[in-house]
């Protein structure tokens, strides 16, 4: 099924018990809104579809894995009801992932930036190309990385969520993320990752739905107030990115394409 979007899609495929779900947008696999809401919707059915028992999510192309959120969209925001939907919807794609009970291995074959570090860490087991730096730019933009923040700090630590979320326009290597959990396994060739995928997704396939929608549970332990935690964090975001300061750096940012 592939639910096209303007300028993007979101496609799901399912084989063997093994569920992929894709996405794309042109601008280096941003995230609009509407990109967002397709996600988290896949993702919450095919967690309740039984004959679904892993999920591969993964984002198209050969460049980035994700830049995070759109900056058309951030500069489209006029008030802050608007801000909390906006960011609300990243919100609902991690919390769909966290209680979606089935296992999500994330295919990270690129850069991920803001966003695409929060779907990254949201995902129950992270394999990634050495060449997939990541980066929380949202310091310097005008806001912060509130609403995957929890994300973050849960995979990796508040020390190495701090370093990232601070230093802003660093860009940090693969094997850095690895060495900080945010990617489980790293690979040297496209081959190697796709072969581990394929490997582990088809294990994971023939193992009991039951024990690992226990396991699930038993991981993400201390989370339950999330929805409306991140809800209250997309707040402080959408009133954030109001700021003059947001808009001259997106304006300029898109200057310099």
């Amino acid at each position: 099924m592939i639910e096209k979007i303007k300028e993007g899609y979101v496609k799901t495929e399912s084989e063997h018990g093994i569920t992929t779900i894709e996405f794309f947008h042109p601008q280096s696999n941003s995230l609009p809104a509407k990109i967002l809401e397709t996600l988290a919707q896949d993702i919450h059915s095919e967690g309740l579809n039984e004959r679904t028992k892993v999920i591969i999510l993964r984002s198209a192309g050969e460049k980035a894995f994700c830049a995070g959120a759109s900056f058309d969209e951030l500069m489209a925001i006029k008030n802050e009801e608007e801000g909390l939907q906006f960011f609300s919807g990243f919100a609902n794609v991690i919390n769909a992932m966290r209680k979606c009970p089935k296992f999500i291995i994330a295919r990270i074959h690129g850069k991920c930036v803001g966003g695409g570090v929060g779907l990254a860490a949201a995902a129950d087991y992270a394999i990634a190309l050495e060449g997939a730096e990541v980066k929380l730019s949202e310091l310097a933009l005008g806001i912060g990385p509130f609403v995957v923040g929890p994300a973050v700090e849960r995979k990796m630590g508040l020390s190495s969520f701090s370093q990232l979320a601070i230093d802003a326009g660093l860009w940090r290597n693969a094997d850095w993320a690895r060495r900080k959990g945010l990617f489980a396994e790293l690979h040297p060739t496209l081959e190697s990752m796709e072969d581990s995928i394929a490997r582990l997704s088809t294990t994971l396939s023939h193992y009991s739905s039951d024990a690992i929608a226990e396991m699930k549970k038993m991981f993400w332990k201390g989370t339950e107030h999330w929805d409306e935690l991140l809800k209250e964090r997309a707040a402080i975001s959408g009133r954030l990115v109001l700021s003059d300061f947001t808009k001259d750096f997106i304006k300029k940012f898109k200057e310099k394409k």
